[in-house]
């Protein structure tokens, strides 16, 4: 049975695409960010293809690709575009899909609408957590949500180890945790490739 999965974080630079490149390695899955916001030249898609090396996944294009690093609904005003959830639709596959968000999940895409938005009721959300003073919260706030929502949720975490941060996070979730991408030196094909197959089963 195919699945979609949508990578969601609880902020920016907590490490989802590297997560999202090891998830689509995993299942050799379809990658799809539908909204990109800055950094065209090096985006999210080309990053995860990089770092994929089956030859099944395709790279889909963005819905939005937004020149100015900024959040959506101000790149797009300075665009001069609107960003409209009509044309924000997912790519016709065959095969699981691997969706990206945008930074958290309550990041504005327009003047009523959030990530959140954007999200089907089909998709399995994983949501990447990294430790730093406040991630807690961050962390709960975003679960909470997303269970209050009916989604089919999962944490991996992201980062050096912090026993305190992590235990609490799953004993007041009680949400399965897929693993922990830990603090490499770097991040290629070989090292993406061993997460791939010691997250797969969980998947």
């Amino acid at each position: 049975m195919l699945k979609k999965y949508f990578i969601t974080g609880i902020g920016t630079d907590v490490g989802k695409t590297v997560a999202a490149a090891i998830i689509t390695e995993a299942l050799q899955a379809d990658y799809w960010k539908p909204i990109q916001a800055g950094n065209l030249g090096n985006c999210d898609t080309k990053k995860v293809a990089r770092l994929v090396s089956n030859n099944k996944s395709k790279f889909h294009p963005n819905s939005y690709a937004l020149r100015t690093p900024m959040s959506p609904h101000a790149a797009a005003e300075i665009d001069g575009v609107k960003i409209d959830l009509k044309k924000i639709k997912a790519p016709a596959t065959k095969n699981h899909l691997v969706i990206e968000g945008a930074g958290g999940l309550l990041v504005p895409l327009n003047d009523k609408h959030t990530v959140l938005d954007i999200i089907q009721p089909d998709c399995h959300v994983i949501v990447v957590s990294r430790h730093y003073l406040g991630s807690i919260n961050h962390s709960l706030l975003t679960l909470k949500l997303l269970k209050e929502k009916g989604f089919n949720v999962s944490i991996l975490f992201s980062g050096n180890e912090h026993t305190t941060t992590e235990s609490i996070i799953k004993k007041m979730t009680q949400l399965p945790v897929i693993g922990r991408i830990n603090e490499e030196p770097y991040f290629d094909q070989n090292v993406v490739k061993e997460y791939a197959e010691k997250f797969k089963e969980r998947l």
